[in-house]
């Protein structure tokens, strides 16, 4: 039987934790920030935990997780 593909955009966007979370990068901070307070800037940095709701949709698109970085 073949190997399952990884649904490549879905890998570039998310993160699977060694304890199965689902981390996505913060939204808000691509344009239009020239006039953003700094705290509010520094506060988008990093990562976030996915929404429980959004989980199972991510997770069809990683057949393997326990190995998707």
């Amino acid at each position: 039987m073949p190997k399952m593909k990884t649904n490549k955009a879905a890998a570039r966007r998310f993160k699977i934790t060694g304890t199965g979370k689902i981390l996505r990068r913060q939204a808000g901070k691509r344009h239009i920030n020239e006039w953003m307070a700094p705290g509010k800037k520094r506060n988008l940095r990093g990562w976030a935990a996915l929404e429980k709701s959004q989980k199972k949709n991510v997770e069809l698109l990683f057949p393997y997780p326990q190995y998707v970085r």
